[in-house]
């Protein structure tokens, strides 16, 4: 297998999970706003959801943000179906999948690169927010709750979400 890549097979598809890359910043974008937009609508409120994922995105500063991370791209035939990043400091950040490729073990494959650079960066644990609606797939993924964050912000707005933390051993 080539550095940086891996696979996870799915029901009739492959996954292939690649370092970012510039050209990812749309992809990614779009990713993370079907995401939330779709699937988090059902665990938080319509005003909590815009504040999250607003309408546009300022593309560059979005790659910037991608690219001062180990940020982590799930492909299926070339095209992006999610994306996960950790920092040198063991903070899981990203971990989006949009609606049509949930179900498929691609957020999962995700949190494996995530692991294990953070396993090469010589971490001993990662630690996450999560959403409502991440929470259950993070426990899934084996992260455990440390708090529950009921005052979260996000642009002005409530948006509660969890602190979680995984051991790397």
């Amino acid at each position: 297998m080539v550095r940086g890549l891996s696979q996870v097979s799915c029901p009739s598809v492959t996954a292939i999970v690649r370092t970012y890359e510039p050209q990812d910043a749309e992809p990614t974008w779009d990713a993370y706003f079907r995401a939330v937009r779709d699937t988090a609508s059902k665990d938080y409120s319509p005003e909590q959801v815009a504040a999250w994922a607003p309408e546009s995105v300022d593309l560059a500063e979005w790659n910037e943000r991608r690219l001062a991370a180990h940020t982590f791209v799930a492909t299926i035939n070339r095209r992006v179906v999610g994306f996960s990043d950790v920092t040198d400091n063991g903070l899981l950040d990203m971990l989006f999948v949009p609606p049509e490729a949930g179900g498929r073990g691609v957020a999962r494959a995700l949190v494996g690169a995530v692991v294990g650079k953070a396993r090469e960066l010589g971490l001993s644990e990662i630690h996450t927010h999560a959403s409502r609606t991440a929470l259950p797939a993070f426990r899934r993924f084996g992260f455990e709750v440390e708090r529950a964050n009921a005052d979260n912000n996000i642009r002005g707005e409530n948006v509660p979400n969890y602190d979680m933390y995984l051991k790397l051993g």
